[in-house]
């Protein structure tokens, strides 16, 4: 075991589950040299507290509000990534994904011997830098294996709009409909199973175009479905950008991408996505 002193974080929605799993971490510490550094309870603050830095090892649950356990993993800047132990109720899904990627995980309620034998290998990732290559490699196969899945459940169904391309697009907001000319749509991107569009309000040459969002009834896939593929591209299984407000390709982690679109908004295209976008953009 490493004598380094492991700085844990804890991601999880539910108040119970990270009271207990904070009950059985101080009393792991009595064999391992730990220390919890900090908690969140949704995907959006676990993503902001861990960028900050300064944490060994992430117990990241799977399902919470914001963004999901996948995505949280697909956000957080490889430079401070800590060591990943994803926790999960029973998900059939979820676990099918950790035990095709050799990922390590946890099962809700968390025996105590596997706790251990999690923080043991965390730790011993942690001393071998060739161990933690291996853990990213790892990690980006599990992140192309869900994009696989995603890409496969799209292609079971087609939406293709019988009457062409949409040119524009209908928003119901507040009190009324809007209507949206298609060159104005940013992204469209699904979290929590809620889809969500992303408008520029002010004109492309604006020395400072602001996005704003809007929640729309149609699927990613129904959507992807209706819009011109020449102009939109899907960079990831929740994410349509259109290709003329991709302004810059920034290198992520193991082939991956994150594309700032107009007005500085930020999508992180999977690895197999960004090979064909650097293709489509003749990089």
């Amino acid at each position: 075991m490493s004598s380094k002193t492991l700085r844990i974080f804890v991601a999880d929605d539910e108040p119970p589950a990270r009271k207990r799993l904070r009950k059985m971490l101080v009393e792991a510490s009595t064999k391992v040299d730990l220390k919890i550094v900090g908690e969140a309870e949704d995907g959006v603050e676990a993503v902001e507290m861990i960028q900050k830095g300064n944490i060994d090892v992430l117990f990241l649950d799977v399902q919470m509000p914001g963004y999901d356990g996948f995505e949280v993993l697909d956000r957080i800047d490889p430079a401070v990534r800590p060591v990943v132990i994803f926790t999960t109720a029973f998900d059939e899904y979820a676990i099918r994904a950790f035990e095709a990627n050799a990922v390590d995980y946890l099962l809700k309620p968390i025996p105590k011997d596997r706790l251990e034998e999690a923080l043991d290998r965390a730790a011993k990732l942690l001393g071998t830098p060739d161990t933690k290559e291996k853990m990213e490699e790892r990690m980006a196969r599990l992140l192309d294996w869900m994009d696989a899945q995603s890409v496969i459940e799209s292609e079971l169904e087609s939406y293709a709009a019988s009457d062409g391309p949409l040119t524009k697009l209908s928003i119901p907001y507040r009190d009324r409909i809007l209507i949206i000319p298609i060159e104005q749509l940013v992204s469209v991107e699904i979290s929590e199973g809620i889809t969500r569009v992303f408008i520029l309000e002010d004109e492309l040459d604006s020395p400072r175009p602001k996005l704003k969002q809007h929640i729309v009834n149609y699927t990613l896939d129904q959507l992807g479905g209706l819009l011109d593929s020449s102009d939109f591209v899907r960079v990831h299984r929740s994410a349509i950008v259109q290709f003329g407000h991709i302004k810059e390709l920034v290198p992520w982690f193991s082939g991956r991408y994150k594309l700032i679109l107009t007005a500085n908004h930020e999508v992180i295209a999977s690895r197999e996505r960004s090979k064909l976008l650097k293709e489509r953009l003749m990089i």
